[in-house]
């Protein structure tokens, strides 16, 4: 028997947990200076109630007691609180400053991901008082937090959410599109907004993933086009000033005013060189209604914290209070703490100075996607010496940037957990690791299908085992693709994962169906299997690490370089010209 912890926990020993220790009075201390009180919220929650605050961060461990009550292990402190002001604290004015430090339990939504489930939350929450004064109060604790805590060279990324949506509510876009680019929002999922709000009707382009195949949205095409250009304006308070040209035409300016007064203020009290204005800081929109801001450090994998304005989120458990907070994991800031003092947001210099920076780190994929990937970053005008013919070589060095050499199933690893800060891989690859990255670019090359296939001599066999027996079997090395393609159709699957040969398993009798990748269908006919149906298309893709992205500039640059080279943003490009 081995005596280990559960995946994803771990014991703390004397030495980290004494600086641990510290960390937290120094935090707590600069907490109760600004006038927040300690609370204390329970480590189970009824299901039911944590989701009538809106959607929950993380998922949640769930489990059922002996009454019969779906239970959660708190994946989050703001919701508890925010039930807890509605019910206990209903009869009291306020406004209250509450302060919070309690472990948040989180499942991995991948399996054997590499992710800690147990975490320390150190937060504060701000209810009953709205403004700008408010929020830059909130703000700025984070930031002293931080500081305390010894974290170094951290961006803080601000934007509002309130341009969003009055963007979204006077485009007169059906339902369907709007949760689609609130989606697209939440998951920094640029490929997919830029899909949404195509300047040919901001159609559904037919992926055979769509629930709505074919139909397109009315949206006006200026709206569609401040929709799609939003999440790209980041900088100082110019970046404001660009947003309000963008919106005002559209009488869409919404919290305008009271962010960039928000912004004013924390320049005011020094944090001009940490503040980032950056509208794709969209993350929880149905959780947020104005100021939303995350912290980032470079070289770490995940936000370092995040909050903002909740208005509504008291309203869903009683009477409705403004309220405003932030959270952030000690074990972040700890490790934040490690980043050199030197190492400032490549955003806040110039060129030169970006390029006396670490190398950039690059995820370049093996195989069938290597020659076009490498042809893709020389027209981006990096140099790409040595990479054509690495030999044993794993980590191509060249000047400014850095080259890892991985499968293209690994990449989405490497880049999500920061030991790459962006990459090049399939869809298909970003779709089964689903790792919490930015997809940047779609780069065209490497297409290819997944489908539907059974053997041709037992067409119609499937389907009949199908009604008789409620479930049919199905053989994959995609099993999260091909569970999401069948959860969209409510069939019942038994899924077989394999590493190769996949045509075998039909031909065998070890399953009725396969989910694979085809790009001209030859191995499958040659193998006397018919495609039944198609899952979805796929390209190659660029994506980015979350924290790099908002905190190196040259990624930005390279994303730049990499969509006027790519045959998918030059098309976009010359539909929005006509």
């Amino acid at each position: 028997m081995n005596f280990v912890t559960p995946a994803g926990f771990r014991d703390v020993l004397t030495e980290e947990a004494q600086r641990r220790e510290r960390i937290v009075r120094a935090v707590q201390e600069r907490f109760a200076a600004r006038g927040y009180a300690p609370i204390e919220t329970p480590t189970l929650e009824v299901m039911d109630v944590m989701r009538a605050g809106g959607r929950l961060p993380g998922s949640a461990f769930r489990f059922f007691d002996s009454q019969g009550d779906l239970l959660a292990m708190r994946p989050d402190v703001t919701l508890q609180v925010a039930r807890m002001v509605a019910t206990r604290l209903a009869d009291r004015p306020g406004p209250f400053r509450f302060r919070y430090m309690q472990r948040v339990f989180r499942e991995a939504e991948v399996e054997m991901q590499a992710k800690a489930r147990e975490l320390t939350q150190m937060g504060i929450e701000c209810i009953g008082e709205e403004g700008p004064e408010a929020d830059a109060e909130v703000v700025d604790l984070l930031a002293e937090a931080l500081d305390v805590a010894g974290a170094r060279g951290y961006t803080l990324a601000l934007a509002t959410v309130g341009v969003l949506r009055a963007l979204l509510d006077a485009s007169g876009a059906p339902a369907w599109w709007k949760e689609r680019v609130l989606d697209a929002y939440h998951a920094s999922n640029f490929v997919e907004l830029d899909r949404l709000t195509a300047s040919d009707g901001a159609a559904i382009l037919g992926d055979a993933s769509d629930d709505v195949q074919g139909e397109r949205a009315a949206v006006p095409p200026v709206f569609a086009t401040a929709i799609r250009a939003l999440p790209r304006i980041r900088g100082g308070r110019e970046a404001i000033d660009e947003v309000r040209a963008l919106v005002a035409p559209l009488g869409c300016e919404d919290g305008l005013d009271a962010f960039a007064r928000t912004y004013d203020l924390l320049e005011e009290a020094g944090l001009g060189e940490r503040i980032l204005v950056d509208f794709s800081v969209m993350s929880s929109f149905d959780y947020y209604t104005g100021i939303v801001f995350e912290a980032y450090a470079p070289g770490l994998g995940t936000p370092l914290g995040s909050g903002g304005r909740y208005d509504n989120m008291i309203a869903a458990y009683g009477t409705s209070r403004p309220a405003a907070g932030f959270a952030f994991f000690l074990e972040q800031a700890m490790a934040a703490s490690s980043v050199p003092a030197a190492c400032q947001p490549p955003e806040r210099l110039d060129a030169a100075a970006s390029a006396s920076l670490r190398p950039l780190r690059i995820a370049v994929p093996k195989g069938s996607l290597n020659g076009d990937t490498i042809a893709a970053l020389a027209a981006a005008g990096l140099d790409v010496s040595g990479l054509a013919d690495p030999g044993r070589q794993l980590i191509i060095k060249n000047p400014g940037v850095e080259y890892v050499i991985v499968r293209p199933t690994d990449a989405p690893a490497f880049v999500a957990l920061g030991a790459a800060d962006c990459g090049i891989c399939g869809k298909d690859s970003l779709l089964e690791a689903d790792p919490d990255v930015v997809e940047l670019v779609d780069l065209g090359f490497g297409a290819c299908r997944f489908v539907v296939a059974e053997p041709a001599a037992a067409a119609g066999a499937a389907d009949e085992r199908y009604r008789e027996l409620g479930s049919i079997r199905v053989a994959t090395k995609y099993p999260g693709i091909t569970q999401a393609h069948y959860a969209r159709k409510g069939m019942q699957v038994e899924i077989v994962k394999l590493h190769g040969n996949i045509e075998l398993a039909p031909l065998t009798g070890m399953a009725e169906r396969i989910v694979d990748i085809t790009a001209t269908g030859t191995t499958l006919r040659e193998n006397d299997l018919v495609v039944v149906e198609e899952v979805l298309s796929s390209t190659a893709r660029f994506f980015a690490n979350a924290c790099a992205f908002r905190t190196d500039a040259r990624i930005v640059q390279l994303t730049q370089a990499l969509a006027r080279t790519s045959p998918v943003a030059q098309a976009q490009a010359s539909k929005d010209k006509e």
